[in-house]
């Protein structure tokens, strides 16, 4: 098996600033996502995520739901862990850029009127991780060293 595109996708040199970026964001993504597809944490879960969803345009509004609730709680834990955290983190990337552009824009910046402020954070952060990698105290290092 050829593994220099895995070896390169999950090499780090970052130290333990993604660490400390990973772990509370990891978090965050988790909650998020379980609220859309379990309705923990006073969220709809999935039939009520995809139904406000549809109601603002975004069409599948289940599958939708679905997609966006798995990569913020399966990235999540990716994130957490350490483990693939480059593909994670393009995941949870592209999720927060939907968010900005087809919910929050319009409210403009302030989390006070639903704006985007927190989503931006989010996605800086994330893309941080995508470019920085995982860090200390990651699978990913385990991984690296397993395949040599």
């Amino acid at each position: 098996m050829n593994t220099s595109f895995i070896n390169r996708l999950i090499t780090t040199n970052a130290g333990f600033a993604a660490l400390a970026l990973r772990v509370p964001t990891a978090i965050i993504f988790i909650a998020h996502g379980a609220q859309k597809l379990f309705g923990w944490f006073g969220g709809y879960g999935l039939e009520g995520t995809g139904q406000w969803m549809a109601s603002i345009g975004l069409e599948p509004g289940y599958q939708l739901a679905l997609l966006a609730g798995s990569a913020e709680f399966f990235g999540g834990i990716a994130l957490l862990i350490g483990l693939l955290v480059r593909p994670a983190a393009l995941m949870l990337s592209v999720t927060m850029l939907v968010a900005i552009f087809s919910v929050h824009f319009v409210n403009g910046l302030f989390m006070t009127s639903n704006g985007y402020e927190f989503a931006l954070a989010l996605l800086a952060i994330s893309i941080s991780l995508m470019f920085s990698g995982a860090g200390k105290l990651a699978l990913d290092n385990e991984l690296k060293q397993r395949l040599g």
